[in-house]
């Protein structure tokens, strides 16, 4: 009877406890993040141990029925909550590995981001299904299930309401960071009170959600990107770049390369020049800009030069030009016969009276104190 409990303990030992997981796995993360390089082969071994801990972290979490979208938020003990945030993690750190160059690595890529986005959005629904989003962030994740591949955290097109959504954003966000750092503070606190743990973690999960959208925002405009980049080289083309002086061995490539527009010249063509690298066409068949332009009005002012004299024509009178001078200070007034002309001073005016009165008494004395020619000692010292 004793082997058989001793047996029984020894697996228990080796079967590792979800907590044990997902401690695991978060000291991994935390070694990854503290990592200088993250594209290191060290960081990226331990981004892959990361991954691993956290998806066995979920199968365990599967198994054991933590989370089922029958129950409400009160009926989860305030140690599980964490486990909510596995989702998330594991779409972080999914986004974070790297790809090496090769045929297949813009695949690849893509492969990595839709499954980072899947994680991204089971996180967040998961968060709905508690309740524990706000109901402007719910209106937010439909807006993005409706329409994921085109999805923005700001619901507006205007530029000024989009600011201030940023705006508004970012000092939620900043809210949730300091008082999540405010609960840290007092570790006391967390072990022995448990409405200070299920804080703890409630502002977790609410902070997170916040950076999954932006991160759902900046997966879409990468998909974008990715959609529009050209297919890498095939194995023929990578050949035939190889060869010495790009000649081709058949007249298949030449005429091949006549009609993608290669030419061995090392100047660019005079219409390349003239349209500064930007010649072909403005808009595709969807009428969809393909390239910067500025709508000018070159018909009408070559309509308006026709049998006008070769040299410029004045374009104001000589009134409209003093009097724009004038405007901008360029003639000095006065001088002349009303320069002699003084100023009669009211004499009912006191005030005016004595100004001018201190003003004489002022000169007087200046010219008593500097006699004329006094500084004008000619050099004699």
């Amino acid at each position: 009877m004793s082997k058989i409990q001793s047996s029984n303990s020894a697996e228990d030992e080796d079967t590792p406890t979800l907590r044990k997981l997902f401690q695991t796995a978060e000291t991994l993360q935390q070694t990854f993040a503290s990592t200088p390089s993250s594209t290191s082969p060290t960081a990226q071994t331990t981004l892959t141990r990361a991954i691993s801990y956290y998806r066995r972290s979920t199968d365990l979490c599967e198994q054991l029925a933590l989370f089922s979208p029958n129950e409400t938020l009160d009926d989860i003990s305030s140690s599980d909550l964490q486990y909510l945030q596995i989702p998330f993690h594991l779409a972080e750190l999914t986004l974070r590995v790297t790809t090496t160059p090769s045929e297949d690595s813009l695949e690849h890529r893509k492969a990595q981001i839709q499954e980072s986005r899947q994680q991204y959005t089971n996180y967040l629904k998961r968060l709905d299904n508690y309740s524990i989003l706000s109901p402007s962030e719910s209106k937010t994740l439909d807006r993005y299930l409706d329409n994921p591949d085109n999805f923005s955290t700001a619901s507006t097109s205007d530029a000024s309401k989009r600011r201030e959504s940023k705006i508004a954003k970012f000092k939620d966000e900043k809210a949730l960071q300091q008082k999540l750092e405010h609960i840290r503070q007092n570790p006391t606190a967390l072990q022995n009170e448990d409405s200070a743990l299920r804080n703890l973690h409630l502002t977790d999960l609410k902070l997170s959600a916040h950076r999954a959208f932006d991160a759902l925002e900046s997966i879409a405009q990468e998909l974008q990107i990715l959609s529009s980049r050209p297919p890498a080289p095939t194995s023929q083309e990578q050949e035939r770049q190889k060869q010495p002086n790009g000649r081709a061995s058949d007249a298949r490539s030449q005429s091949h390369k006549a009609a993608d527009g290669y030419s061995e010249r090392l100047d660019p063509s005079l219409s390349s020049l003239l349209s500064n690298g930007r010649a072909g066409p403005i808009l595709d068949g969807k009428g969809k800009p393909m390239r910067p332009f500025t709508l000018l009005d070159t018909r009408q002012r070559m309509q308006a030069g026709v049998f006008q004299p070769d040299h410029n024509l004045p374009t104001m009178t000589i009134d409209e030009y003093l009097e724009e001078e004038k405007r901008r200070g360029g003639i000095i007034e006065g001088g002349g016969a009303q320069s002699a002309v003084k100023e009669v001073v009211d004499e009912d005016d006191l005030e005016r009276a004595d100004q001018e009165t201190m003003k004489a008494r002022r000169w007087d004395e200046f010219v008593e104190e500097n006699p004329r020619g006094a500084g004008n000692s000619m050099n004699m010292g």
